[in-house]
């Protein structure tokens, strides 16, 4: 089985074919209860509502465990129908094909639960969990070390996964370990030097591994008013320098040392570029929105047309951030 990435014990679910799951067909679609959790598969499940893009196609199979034991479950499910798995945090951070994907998606956005340890002042934290709610939540309590992440649109998984980061701050400086599922059902606990750290990247990328929580060092004891002003100090400056009124993954591209992504394209002239619903924004060039109306085509189109004027320029060839996923048809 192979797992894509974009999060207790382990149990044995199943025992015969005829006692895992329970079968209903509505409408051409399916939807599959695993038996012993309160997890439903479903079949053509569009993913355009959960992708921050707002565009894809459709998962061949969906699922959104609740718990640890219902996505056991649902790995479980995938390996003895010899499925395919991709993993879906909030969707922020990857492009989905118009054809959609093929084998079983498994979104982590309802893995949630947190717990601020004053004694010790870690943060652990489920992997669906909402990274800009808990800079907000701990800016509250006075835990001074989020306030970098209140614009990081995503989730906890998802951020373990790509070190996301920001205002030269990212997940690795923070993260005290992160506790793996493997597609096999079991649990591992990783150091950072164990998950291999490195610019908007790490080991788990690519690997059969899905982050169910973390926990993270913070500093608590600070006066909540101190850390809430530069939290809102963040989220100001994210919300003058980057654009928020359309739908977009965030960052596209990983800025190449020495230069920043969005100063290149825009010294190509191409803010404001736009094909079909997709636009390189006005706002900041290293941002693709949907304007309405585009397809993950336009938006894969844009970005391709991008890396080839920029290396024609400037002989640098722009690495994308977000994760493109299912099948895209090759420039011609």
């Amino acid at each position: 089985m192979k797992i894509s990435q974009a999060a207790a014990n382990v149990c044995t679910i199943f025992a015969t074919n005829a006692q895992k799951q329970k079968t209903e067909d509505s409408n051409e679609s399916k939807i599959i209860y695993l038996k012993g959790t309160d997890c439903a598969i479903k079949s053509q499940a569009s993913l355009s509502a959960f992708t921050s893009y707002r565009v894809g196609g459709a998962a061949e199979w969906y699922v959104a465990p609740h718990n640890l034991e219902a996505l056991q479950a649902s790995l479980e499910y995938a390996k003895e129908q010899e499925l395919s798995v991709t993993t879906l945090g909030a969707g922020s951070n990857m492009l989905v094909s118009d054809r959609g994907l093929p084998g079983l998606v498994i979104s982590t956005r309802h893995l949630r639960h947190s717990y601020f340890d004053p004694q010790t002042g870690q943060l652990t934290v489920a992997a669906g969990e909402s990274i800009p709610s808990l800079a907000w939540e701990a800016a509250k309590l006075g835990w001074q070390g989020l306030e970098w992440a209140v614009g990081i649109p995503g989730t906890v998984g998802g951020a373990v996964v790509m070190n996301a980061g920001a205002h030269n701050s990212c997940i690795a400086d923070m993260l005290v370990s992160a506790q793996v599922l493997s597609s096999d059902g079991t649990l591992a606990t990783l150091t950072p030097d164990e998950i291999g750290y490195s610019y908007r990247t790490s080991s788990l990328q690519g690997s059969d591994r899905i982050v169910t929580q973390a926990t993270f060092q913070l500093q608590p004891g600070i006066d909540p008013a101190l850390v809430l002003a530069v939290t809102k100090q963040h989220k100001k400056h994210r919300l003058t320098t980057q654009p928020y009124n359309f739908p977009s993954c965030g960052s596209v591209f990983r800025n190449p040392t020495p230069y920043a992504a969005g100063w290149l394209i825009e010294q190509t002239g191409l803010k404001g570029y736009q094909i079909g619903g997709a636009q390189v924004a006005l706002l900041h060039a290293n941002f693709i929105v949907n304007r309405g109306g585009a397809k993950a085509s336009d938006i894969f189109y844009l970005i391709r047309h991008i890396q080839q004027q920029v290396q024609d320029r400037w002989s640098i060839c722009l690495e994308p951030e977000v994760k493109m996923i299912g099948e895209f048809q090759a420039v011609a």
